[in-house]
């Protein structure tokens, strides 16, 4: 597996697989063809299904010069190695064709080549949550510590900005208000989630302050704010809320606050490998349900759960999404994705919980609830996964 700084990318939304993706790819190519007088990208399957409600084309027309670039839209066409596929071509002053590259955005931000894939810089020899489990059973350490020990102490610096933005973000969607970007003209919530709260009391006070934390989060996304993807923009406002609500409530330390990152890393990491976490491959249940999996263990871990518990609580955090259809209402990540962040958030705090008082035994194993998301997630069809072609998308 990769380090964990892929899955924590800091960057601005509103979507990872649709602009941040498509805008890694650009600018590789633009800088491969410096010199070339025209540009042509051709967007398949997904990627053109939802690319203007992604905004998949504003960003690629900043990226390039708009007076050579054409933009053609293929959402009939998917290319058998991902459902976000682009070709981009380059053109000289007569013409003719002197490079052509085929990629595919296979969501979080990250793109593989069409023909060789990407080097990968690869941090972890164990890709399992079993083997890992075993691992920390014989060395007597905890999940961070297995993560510190592959990627170094350097990866506290990274860790330590990723959760300066995460609040940043916080703090700056619970600040602004009014109507988001777009042709749904949805109001942001978050802001005055937050201020009722304040009248509430006990356990509807905590939740509802988690409801606007992840709420803040996710409207800075879809606003085109800068976030962190966990793992993906789309999922981005699970970990942030559930993190920072505990944080302030239990007066958890930076410190532990940067350890439960690190296994929230891990676990989506865990996903990433051994499944997706792109809504256009395996549908909602891939981000929102990796986000509630890796706040779910994260919250444990703060809580005092054994490595056994954490894997439980994680486990239940992707189980009990299985199914979900990415369905965005005219391509946009508003409805349904930002209520599903603050909705995956309060179950995140349920699985940690329910975790804790168990004694981590259960039956089905974390490993076996990816494999069985990643098999429900490719026998969806189409039409629920990011291409606005079923579901809510078309009620």
């Amino acid at each position: 597996m990769e380090s964990i700084s892929k899955i924590f990318k800091i960057g601005y939304g509103p979507s990872s697989s649709h602009t941040m993706g498509p805008k890694k790819a650009a600018e590789t190519f633009l800088l491969r063809n410096p010199n070339a007088s025209k540009f042509k990208i051709s967007l398949y399957g997904s990627l053109a299904a939802t690319g203007k409600g992604h905004l998949t084309d504003k960003i690629l027309l900043e990226t390039f010069p708009e007076s050579k670039l054409t933009i053609e839209w293929k959402p009939t066409i998917f290319l058998p190695q991902h459902p976000n596929g682009m070709e981009l071509e380059a053109y000289n002053e007569s013409g003719n064709l002197i490079d052509d590259w085929t990629v595919f955005s296979i969501g979080g931000g990250d793109i593989i080549d069409g023909k060789d894939g990407l080097e990968k810089k690869i941090v972890y020899d164990l890709n399992n949550m079993t083997v890992i489990l075993k691992w920390c059973k014989k060395n007597g350490m905890t999940i961070w510590e297995f993560a510190e020990f592959y990627e170094g102490k350097q990866i506290w610096d990274y860790l330590t900005e990723v959760w300066k933005v995460m609040k940043t973000s916080i703090s700056n969607g619970l600040e602004n208000e009014g109507v988001l970007p777009g042709t749904i003209h949805l109001p942001r919530k978050a802001s005055l989630y937050h201020i009722r709260a304040k009248s509430f009391q006990g356990s509807l006070q905590k939740r509802a302050l988690v409801f606007a934390y992840a709420l803040a989060v996710a409207e800075e996304n879809s606003a085109g704010g800068k976030i962190v993807t966990a793992p993906t923009c789309g999922s981005c406002g699970v970990v942030p809320a559930v993190l920072f609500h505990v944080q302030n409530t239990y007066s958890f330390s930076d410190t532990k606050i940067l350890r439960a990152l690190a296994t929230a890393g891990l676990i989506g990491n865990l996903v990433k490998k051994n499944a997706s976490i792109s809504g256009a491959e395996v549908g909602c249940q891939g981000e929102i349900g990796t986000a509630c999996a890796m706040a779910s263990g994260a919250t444990a871990q703060l809580f005092g759960a054994t490595p056994v518990q954490v894997e439980y609580a994680a486990e239940m955090g992707l189980e009990h999404h299985l199914g979900l259809t990415c369905d965005p209402i005219a391509g946009m990540v508003q409805i349904p994705c930002i209520e599903r962040n603050a909705f995956a958030a309060g179950r995140a705090m349920d699985a940690s919980a329910f975790a804790i008082i168990s004694d981590g035994n259960h039956r089905v194993s974390f490993d076996k609830t990816v494999k069985a998301m990643n098999q429900t997630g490719h026998d969806l069809p189409n039409i629920y996964k990011e291409t606005s072609e079923g579901g809510l998308a078309i009620v």
